[in-house]
């Protein structure tokens, strides 16, 4: 009896400890999401539709990281998966109410709806965080998380994880517009050759299982550096559609914020195995 106390009190103390992870993971991620000006906007003027399908698109995504990456180390499998993926959102929800009330950006008397529309937002970030903080914040303590056995399919979409992970923070800001608009035919053309040569230059090094990199490189480059980048852009189009940067403008600068924004995309897709 004693030893089986024992075991379930050690069994809460470390489900205490992955879930103070959670919340430091939600606030490392999420931070700078929660003190960006535009962010507070689009919670009140986005459409609900727009809102709704962030969420629904989000949902297979945590579940995804949940199961890969999940924040409790003691257990696997696609049940507990879907239960850290709602208790992430919960965490995340916890963690954005928290800091914008504190910050005054959740006001008394404002409407319900514009409440959800802001949570909604900075929830799912947060939700990102909570499960990736057995990576980040484990201080190589353990191994948390099956993304060494992902077969290609898994990898890929590790790679999407990996690009909204840092796509997310830069998709609200004006300056991803601001720059795209700077920019030459001639730059974008650089700057898609440069996110490839990056993103294979970090995909090489760190050596996916399967991408025989050392005696195909080639392979390699196609099918994960093309298909991976090929990801990434419909990544950075989705996200700035979610956040109504794709009203008002012409295919040609349209495409240069996909390729501006693909650029971390890029970036983060690639290393998205040191991330999760």
């Amino acid at each position: 009896m004693s030893a089986s106390l024992a075991l379930d009190r050690r069994r809460e103390l470390a489900y205490a400890r992955d879930l103070a992870r959670a919340f430091g993971g939600a606030l490392l991620f999420s931070l700078p999401l929660l003190m960006t000006m535009e962010m507070w906007w689009f919670g009140f003027i986005l459409e609900p539709l727009r809102l709704a399908v962030f969420l629904l698109v989000a949902l297979p995504l945590l579940f995804g990281l949940a199961f890969y990456a999940g924040f409790s180390a003691q257990h696997r499998g696609l049940g507990h998966a879907l239960l850290d993926t709602l208790v992430a959102l919960a965490v995340g929800a916890i963690t954005a109410a928290a800091v914008l009330a504190l910050f005054g950006v959740l006001e008394p008397g404002a409407p319900p709806g514009q409440i959800v529309g802001q949570l909604t937002l900075q929830a799912v970030a947060g939700a990102m965080g909570a499960l990736l903080a057995g990576r980040q914040l484990s201080a190589g303590e353990e191994d948390i998380g099956d993304e060494d056995q992902a077969a290609y399919p898994g990898e890929l979409f590790l790679m999407v994880a990996g690009a909204l992970f840092l796509a997310l923070n830069m998709a609200p800001t004006e300056e991803m517009i601001l720059i795209a608009y700077r920019m030459s035919a001639v730059q974008v053309i650089a700057l898609i050759l440069v996110s490839l040569t990056v993103m294979h230059a970090i995909v090489y090094n760190i050596g996916f299982p399967g991408q025989e990199a050392h005696t195909r490189p080639f392979a390699a480059f196609v099918h994960y550096t093309l298909a991976g980048y090929g990801l990434v852009l419909l990544t950075s189009l989705y996200v700035l559609w979610v956040f109504g940067r794709t009203q008002g403008h012409g295919l040609a600068e349209l495409v240069d914020a996909v390729v501006v924004l693909s650029f971390p995309g890029a970036i983060g897709a690639a290393a998205a195995r040191l991330l999760v």
